[in-house]
């Protein structure tokens, strides 16, 4: 049986890696051994960034939530209780849309999470 060697597959692998590695500075993404390593570590914390965005939207939402409460005279944390007692079921992504684009919807939200504490 012939040797059969892997030139083609290697070189494949290479170029799919160089091309990952494309727009990083000087051997990043020229070599392949150093452009593996940048590859792997940007992959990784692209990764772990999908799962961050998450968070940070959320926390984002609660801030807009909280200052718009806040303008009403209420806390954040009494808001979302008044609302769970009225039996309003809205996410914390279409509360904030609220109080940033309809300052008089979410007036009437507040109002009636506090009759709802009171």
């Amino acid at each position: 049986m012939a040797r059969i060697k892997g030139g083609l597959n290697a070189k494949k692998k290479h170029n799919r890696v160089l091309k990952l590695a494309k727009g990083y500075r000087g051997a990043r993404s020229k070599q392949y051994r150093v452009a593996k390593q940048s590859v792997m570590r940007a992959l990784t914390s692209s990764y772990a960034g999908r799962k961050q965005r998450k968070r940070q939207m959320r926390s984002l939402w609660i801030a807009r939530i909280n200052a718009a409460a806040r303008i009403n005279g209420l806390s954040y944390s009494k808001m979302m209780y008044g609302l769970k007692l009225a039996g309003v079921d809205m996410n914390r992504k279409m509360l904030s849309e609220m109080a940033v684009n309809d300052a008089q919807g979410f007036e009437a939200l507040a109002n009636v999470a506090k009759e709802k504490l009171a």
